[in-house]
């Protein structure tokens, strides 16, 4: 029968997975390659700095790049980038009771005393070690005197003395330290990279555990790896056996990934009684309703970003099998669509934080986004509104056509070349038919005019003959003032009565009588200007396009 102090032993002798599988190689770090090689290459070319600064998240590999630095430095084979993890200097900095590595807490040494007592110390050699090394966790915890105590030693440290200072709080260390160290950023460790590294570890620890639940894992680990493995930690302990994913919800109290796609698979085919049904049941089970909404938010922001479809694994950080139910999920689903509903669920997310009802509040914002028309893509808007165009412009030029258009010619004009026209027009009266209609000799009088005065044929393209006499041919100029000024001119009238006189064989008076339609063209342009606008603004496309994106007519412009 074991004793209560063996039972004790025991108990004592076990080790967390973020300690017991802590990296003791460069090699081993996960996720911090950048890191990793820079101090690699450092060590193999002998110019590692005296002073080195990381930062970044908690749990991401500080500490532990820190211990690796430090036995690199110290092991009886380095230098190296690789330590042997086997001699004195090696075994002492993983147990963590090595004489020459210091490992300091900001946060409870950060007085000015201390760092005094630090600075005098630093002039001793090391004990059997290269290097004398001081690792200062969480240093911006550190005082502004404790800070300026360290100025001078920190820019020139003895020769064998190295610091390593870790900090997950960057902007609250003085400007004056930064400058003095080399920095490294470390960052935050992606979803697929932490449930890989806890699969390793389960499989060495004989733990039965699917990749879902590791997924799971990883992401409420939030980028830090040791978040990750002390939630795995947490998950082995209280099961027996095979994990079963339904245990590890229940354990950490999250909310099954399953709801959230069922709520946007429900958002998508437009099923508020379902996506009620799914928010009363997660009420029901005692979730925190903000939490479910903050995650909603994000899946709908993947959601967008996976059907936008470039840099889909560096975007979005969530295991490769749900980008597959996401491109699965949004393959017949409109990116403007998906938009409209992240902008919606994004504006709200104020109003669910502060709200005292958050079920409600919830319920609310969907009830509202059952409210949005799903907007059409921008390309097919676009053609569209060239459609629209095409068709106004046709119906312009159909207006124009109907409005301008003059009397037809029920005679073909005169045809042929000069010589023949002049021949007939030179005098032979017999060439006109008495019962000839004054438009018919309008036209072959127009035809001469076109031939040999081209200009003044122009200004008279729009005239006709109001009355004809043996000796007398009255003609009304329509058109605007400047054709009536051209045509009334001194020289243009003697053209045409000598026009007319070799056309008819005889001295004919011409009459020169006008009619200004100016007033009459702008008022039938007022009219279709008006017509125009009011078939703009009541087409099918601009209603939808105002409702869509909520706005107004400011003008409409018939070009």
């Amino acid at each position: 029968t074991p004793t209560p102090h063996l039972i004790r032993n025991l108990y004592m002798s076990y080790l967390v997975l973020a300690r017991k599988y802590r990296p003791q190689t460069f090699d081993e770090v996960v996720k911090q390659d950048h890191i990793t090689r820079t101090l690699t290459n450092a060590i193999s070319a002998g110019r590692v700095a005296h002073a080195i600064l990381f930062s970044g998240p908690r749990g991401t590999g500080k500490t532990t790049v820190a211990r690796i630095l430090a036995k690199s430095m110290n092991c009886k084979n380095g230098p190296t980038p690789v330590p042997c993890n086997d001699c004195r200097s090696c075994r002492e900095i993983t147990a963590g009771n090595a004489a020459d590595v210091f490992e300091i807490d900001g946060a409870s040494n950060n007085s000015v005393d201390q760092i005094r007592d630090l600075r005098e110390n630093v002039k001793y050699m090391p004990a059997h070690s290269l290097y004398k090394i001081y690792i200062i966790d969480e240093v911006h915890m550190l005082s502004i005197a404790a800070f300026n105590a360290l100025l001078k030693t920190l820019e020139e440290p003895p020769p064998h003395v190295m610091f390593i200072f870790a900090t997950t709080e960057l902007q609250k260390i003085p400007i004056t330290i930064l400058s003095r160290c080399q920095r490294h950023d470390f960052r935050r460790i992606d979803v697929e990279s932490i449930s890989k590294h806890m699969k390793k570890i389960c499989v060495r620890e004989d733990v039965d555990i699917d990749v879902e639940s590791l997924g799971l894992i990883g992401r409420e680990a939030n980028g830090s790896m040791r978040d990750g493995l002390s939630l795995l930690d947490q998950v082995m302990s209280c099961t027996q056996g095979a994990i079963e994913h339904d245990q590890v919800l229940d354990i950490l109290g999250v909310i099954d990934r399953d709801i959230i796609f069922k709520i946007s698979s429900a958002v998508i085919q437009g099923d508020i009684t379902e996506i009620l049904d799914i928010l009363d049941e997660v009420y029901s089970a005692g979730h925190d309703m903000k939490k479910l909404y903050t995650d909603l938010l994000e899946h709908f922001r993947n959601l967008l970003i996976v059907k936008m479809g470039k840099k889909t694994r560096k975007l979005v950080d969530i295991p490769v099998y749900e980008i597959d139910l996401m491109l699965d999920q949004t393959k017949n689903v409109p990116k403007t669509f998906l938009n409209q509903l992240f902008n919606l669920l994004f504006k709200e997310e104020p109003t669910i934080e502060h709200s005292s009802r958050s079920k409600l509040a919830i319920e609310m914002v969907f009830i509202k986004m059952f409210q949005i028309k799903p907007a059409l893509p921008i390309d097919v808007l676009i053609e569209k509104i060239d459609l629209l165009k095409k068709d106004f412009d046709e119906s312009l030029e159909t207006f124009i056509d109907t409005a301008n258009r003059s009397p037809k010619p029920t005679s073909s004009p005169v045809t042929g070349t000069a010589e023949s026209i002049e021949t007939f027009a030179a005098g032979h009266i017999a060439a006109t038919d008495q019962d000839e209609t004054l438009e018919n000799k309008w036209e072959k009088l127009l035809s001469i005019f076109i031939e040999k005065h081209p200009s003044l044929a122009t200004n008279l393209k729009n005239s006709k003959i109001k009355g004809l006499t043996d000796n007398q041919l009255e003609i009304e100029v329509n058109g605007n003032d400047f054709n009536i000024n051209m045509v009334r001119k001194e020289k243009n009238v003697g053209i045409i009565k000598k026009v007319c006189r070799d056309f008819f064989g005889k001295e004919i008076g011409v009459i020169v009588r006008t009619k200004n339609i100016t007033e009459n063209k702008h008022h039938q342009k007022n009219s279709r200007k008006v017509r125009l606008k009011q078939e703009a603004l009541s087409h099918p496309l601009v209603t939808d396009a105002l409702e869509i994106f909520n706005g107004k007519i400011v003008d409409v412009k018939i070009l």
